[in-house]
């Protein structure tokens, strides 16, 4: 299997400086990271929400080393706000933020977390949008699980990820489920440990089955992150027997996967969110990209060899 060499590769600074100085790269890259900075990023928010999408927002990058860095990402983010704010588009987007962003894996990294992203939730609330915790490796989930759980007692629409092809999840699942928060499921991009998780894809799917039927059949806000046509069939399948009206969940794919089926979902009167990533920092979520679909390694490595 390559995707676990992709993942390996992800944290190594040699492949790093390797793949970025491929000539290619930026052409690829540009597939699934539109843009580096707000003002790229704005005319695609504009041509997605045109097109009756809605959008959750990821500022690239994760190595961070100094206090003053996590600082630098929340402060990107309330620049995010203020641009939404600006276009009226708050109901529109939200924001997804990984903690490790904001200081989680430093000296305090927990407390340092909290009062990061603390300030991107208030101003997320005050134009009318939400922010979702991204999951990272298995070893970071108790601190985001309790950090979710703090924001929740003010900003109850605070929403959290979880991984289908960790064992700990279904157990997750259905806690989340009955506190009624906002939950997206995903089947995971991290290379885990046996130890913690499934390593074979079938495995993978059932769990996201079994786990995404508890979402259904609780309180909460399913949000289905998967382009699996088989898997997106199952959810309409699952929501349908609980009951579920089309805005009582939603759909989320990556920009530049499936586009055509994201207008498909949305034009059926689905919400359909496109997770939208931006930033200079694009290496690490760049190779879990390719490391998810065989497809997007392909699409890669055809594109080396016809450019370089």
């Amino acid at each position: 299997m390559l995707g676990p060499v992709i993942l390996a590769a992800s944290r190594s600074d040699r492949m790093r400086r390797l793949i970025s100085a491929a000539p290619v790269t930026k052409q690829v890259v540009d597939r699934f990271i539109p843009g580096e900075t707000v003002a790229d990023i704005v005319p695609i928010i504009k041509e997605l929400t045109a097109k009756g999408l809605e959008l959750t927002m990821d500022v690239v990058g994760e190595d961070i080393t100094t206090p003053e860095q996590a600082t630098a990402a929340r402060d990107a983010y309330l620049q995010l706000i203020e641009h939404l704010k600006e276009l009226g588009l708050g109901e529109k987007v939200e924001m997804s933020v990984k903690l490790s962003m904001f200081g989680q894996a430093l000296p305090g990294g927990h407390e340092l977390a909290l009062a990061n992203v603390r300030p991107v939730v208030e101003a997320a609330a005050a134009i009318g949008t939400t922010v979702t915790l991204d999951a990272e490796d298995h070893t970071t989930l108790d601190s985001m699980f309790a950090i979710h759980e703090e924001l929740r007692k003010d900003f109850p629409q605070t929403g959290c990820v979880i991984q289908a092809y960790l064992f700990r999840t279904e157990a997750d699942a259905r806690r989340l489920a009955a506190a009624g928060s906002r939950v997206r499921l995903v089947k995971g991009a991290y290379k885990e440990p046996t130890e913690v998780a499934y390593q074979q894809k079938h495995e993978i799917d059932k769990a996201y089955v079994r786990i995404l039927k508890t979402l259904m059949e609780g309180e909460g806000y399913p949000m289905i992150g998967s382009h699996d046509p088989r898997l997106i069939a199952i959810a309409q399948e699952l929501a349908h027997h609980a009951g579920r009206k089309l805005d009582e969940y939603e759909f989320q794919m990556l920009y530049g996967i499936r586009s055509e089926e994201h207008l498909r979902l949305a034009a059926e009167g689905h919400r359909m969110r496109v997770y939208t990533a931006y930033g200079t920092d694009w290496y690490g979520y760049f190779m879990r990209r390719l490391a998810e679909k065989p497809a997007n390694l392909r699409f890669f490595l055809r594109s080396m060899v016809s450019k370089g």
